[in-house]
């Protein structure tokens, strides 16, 4: 497996990743434009949020939840459906909150508690929220490590649940990339900051963490890489 660059092995919450490091303020405001920018996109982003409410729905309509990371708040309409949802919204990147406060509604806003944390120490108490909301952040972290100190942190902060999406093999878009990788000479070693994860693998890991799998959502079943899974304590 190609890994992302780390330094080592890290000490608890000291992971440093390099794709995070491009989260700066001009990245932001990007981010935030990009799921509006043309038909597709559009179109992608209503499917996945639609994907993200069944997923809660699954999980038991929790009424505390941890989104991380929130990036520029997309998914807190969604999550701020339910007007007795206490939603808490975290990022790595302070930048990625100031764009998210700025843009969003200000009804929204007021409803909103937003920390600067990472996925790896997350700074807060056990049991702080029902469950954890964790959307496109999975697929970035290709070392095992990585994601298991990620998923028992999770483990810690949710009473009840997480919800998280990543990308998986055995669809036509994970075959399509690994043909690309190919011609392309890719090898172990070289930078990679999105990763395709054998679904077996990732189940297992999820299982170490101590978690049960509820169920999943393909994004386009057979063809698409992203899935949503729903994870129980």
């Amino acid at each position: 497996m190609i890994n992302e660059i780390h330094s080592g092995i890290p000490a608890f919450g000291q992971i440093d990743l390099e794709f995070a490091r491009k989260y700066d303020a001009s990245h932001a405001e990007y981010y935030f434009h990009k799921h509006q920018d043309g038909l597709a996109r559009r179109l992608s982003n209503r499917r996945e949020i639609n994907i993200a409410r069944r997923a809660l729905a699954l999980a038991g309509n929790p009424l505390a939840v941890l989104d991380l990371p929130c990036g520029a708040g997309r998914f807190w309409p969604m999550l701020l459906e339910n007007p007795n949802r206490h939603l808490i919204a975290a990022d790595n990147s302070q930048d990625m909150l100031d764009v998210a406060l700025k843009y969003r509604a200000d009804r929204q806003v007021a409803r909103v508690q937003t920390i600067k944390t990472s996925a790896f120490a997350i700074d807060l108490p056990d049991g702080a929220v029902d469950s954890v909301f964790c959307i496109r952040l999975l697929h970035h972290i290709g070392n095992s490590l990585n994601r298991q100190i990620m998923l028992r942190e999770f483990y810690r902060v949710a009473k009840e649940s997480l919800v998280i999406s990543l990308w998986v093999g055995g669809n036509f878009k994970a075959w399509k990339r690994k043909r690309l990788e190919a011609r392309r000479g890719v090898k172990i070693g070289d930078y990679q900051n999105r990763f395709v994860i054998d679904k077996q693998t990732i189940e297992s890991e999820f299982r170490q963490a101590g978690f049960a799998i509820a169920g999943w959502f393909d994004f386009i079943p057979g063809y698409a890489m992203w899935r949503v899974y729903v994870l129980k304590k």
